[in-house]
């Protein structure tokens, strides 16, 4: 299906890649946590830049998506296209299968889907990052209540989002890993 391609081909742009090049500042794949994403752009270049990476995340995730909802495809296909986002994110083809953990893009693909999660999951990681300063922390724990909050506000994209979820979840082993050592950086280190 051609918008599963563009979901993918969407998610596979990596917004803190061009933020910084147009910023001027070194890649960010490359420093810091080596991760091309929001928190790793705001430890090293500050909450400007981080935040037309998040931005820009968000709203890649969003045109293949709403396409899917648009043609009111089968929920589990507006799913598959959500996955081909995310997997873009985390996997894109031209940079060597190297990406990041896919939260932001989570965001904008929930937003579309599930708008009522998007901005319950969102006031949780927001909550959570400004009390415990600690990206990793926020994006497990929204990861995990967001197929929750599914089944209270729409139980019918439960399955979908639980694979987001899953796929985020996956992403964060190696912040898991640091966060048991009591090595994972600060959203302000």
């Amino acid at each position: 299906m051609i918008w599963v391609v563009v979901g993918y081909l969407c998610g596979s742009w990596l917004a803190a890649l061009s933020v910084c090049q147009l910023a001027g500042v070194p890649d960010p794949r490359f420093c810091g946590s080596c991760n091309p994403g929001f928190s790793n752009v705001l430890r090293l270049y500050g909450p400007r830049l981080a935040a037309a990476t998040l931005l820009l995340d968000t709203l890649k995730a969003i045109p293949a998506v709403l396409a899917a909802k648009l043609l009111t495809l089968p929920i589990w296909l507006q799913g598959i296209v959500g996955l081909a986002v995310l997997l873009g994110h985390s996997y894109p083809l031209w940079h060597g299968f190297r990406g990041g953990k896919a939260v932001a893009s989570a965001f904008g693909v929930l937003l579309v889907l599930v708008p009522s999660v998007a901005l319950l999951s969102a006031v949780c990681w927001s909550l959570l990052a400004w009390r415990l300063r600690t990206a990793a922390v926020a994006s497990l724990i929204s990861a995990l209540i967001a197929p929750l909050a599914c089944l209270w506000l729409a139980p019918a994209y439960v399955g979908v989002v639980s694979g987001f979820s899953v796929l985020v979840l996956t992403r964060h082993g190696l912040n898991i890993r640091r966060l048991r050592r009591g090595e994972e950086p600060n959203l302000h280190d």
